[in-house]
């Protein structure tokens, strides 16, 4: 199943406009999020294993600006979302993913104050689950720090497990998804 076009395309009804689960919703990133955003994810501490430093305000509503835009590669999709606690009003992480073909790379950030209580875990399975509801996307990767015990966790937690692969010095993680209802590969 390499037919990236069985991957539905950004915009297509298959795309969600966002993403609803018990306690978040995940919202299509924009790029006037970057000011709330910038706030939320400005513990250093959160570039402990990816590297870098938190971003400014401008710094970050470029970034959205360029993930907003999409791929430049037409055989890959962008798609990027910030997860919006409801109880609390306000954005508190994104999760993303990048589909090419019948794989999605996906990666997520949750602030400081808002880790240790399955934010993460939520937001990743609901896309996981998403992905194994939509019949393009066969298997999800993840590419995480060996010394990341808590983005491990959140991995396992949906049903990823690592390879003995590595990239840039990070454990792939992979899950492949069983066929979806009714999809024509079923």
């Amino acid at each position: 199943m390499n037919d990236p076009s069985a991957v539905p395309a950004p915009g297509s009804a298959a795309a969600p406009a966002a993403m609803r689960t018990a306690r978040l919703d995940l919202l299509p990133l924009r790029v006037s999020d970057a000011e709330e955003m910038a706030v939320a994810l400005s513990d250093p501490g959160l570039h402990a294993f990816i590297g870098g430093s938190p971003m400014d305000v401008d710094e970050l509503r470029a970034r959205y600006g360029r993930q907003v835009a999409g791929s430049p590669d037409p055989a890959v999709v962008w798609w990027n979302w910030v997860i919006r606690l409801r109880t609390e009003e306000c954005l508190a992480g994104t999760v993303q993913a990048t589909v090419a073909g019948p794989v999605a790379e996906v990666a997520w950030v949750v602030g400081a104050p808002w880790q240790g209580r399955g934010i993460a875990k939520e937001a990743v399975a609901a896309l996981v689950a998403w992905f194994g509801e939509v019949g393009g996307v066969r298997e999800v990767v993840a590419h995480i720090h060996p010394d990341h015990a808590v983005s491990a966790a959140v991995a396992r937690a949906v049903g990823l497990a690592p390879t003995e692969e590595w990239q840039d010095g990070e454990v792939r993680w992979r899950l492949v998804l069983p066929p979806a209802p009714g999809h024509p590969r079923a």
